[in-house]
């Protein structure tokens, strides 16, 4: 079983903001980084929420409202679900496709250490079935792929 730390998500640094950063600074984070989701903090650094390009689109632009006055702590995902860096990674595809979500913080007593994407378990999960593949055809064709 891989874990989601360090099997999935290796030396990544999370993006985050805190309460009273704007909807115009999240989305200019995620545009300038080319990511889907920042995370929210408190004061004490402990995760307060998520926000994603999702949020964005619907709760600011779909409702005219001003991203340079919203804040994140008025758009953002409250208490979101998480995973801990032991959880594997088809605990983290479950939730992601149960819930629908494309983000998942990684959290330890409350404080974010990471940010799992569907995009990171895909190629995880690629790997390992390619992998599969190779031993499967290494044991029964033989030396003639290389085994």
């Amino acid at each position: 079983m891989r874990r989601i730390i360090p099997d999935v998500v290796k030396d990544q640094s999370i993006h985050t903001l805190p309460l009273d950063g704007t909807a115009l600074e999240a989305a200019r984070m995620m545009a300038n980084r080319d990511i889907g989701a920042i995370l929210i903090l408190e004061k004490n650094g402990l995760l307060a929420g998520i926000l994603t390009e999702r949020d964005i689109t619907r709760r600011i632009v779909a409702n005219g409202l001003d991203p340079k006055k919203t804040t994140v702590a008025d758009i953002m995902t409250r208490n979101p679900d998480t995973l801990s860096p032991d959880d594997s990674e088809m605990e983290a595809l479950e939730i992601m496709r149960v819930r629908r979500y494309r983000h998942l913080p990684v959290t330890v007593d409350g404080k974010a250490v990471a940010m799992v994407s569907v995009r990171d378990l895909y190629e995880v999960m690629k790997d390992e079935l390619e992998e599969s593949i190779r031993e499967t055809e290494a044991f029964v064709f033989g030396d003639r792929y290389g085994a």
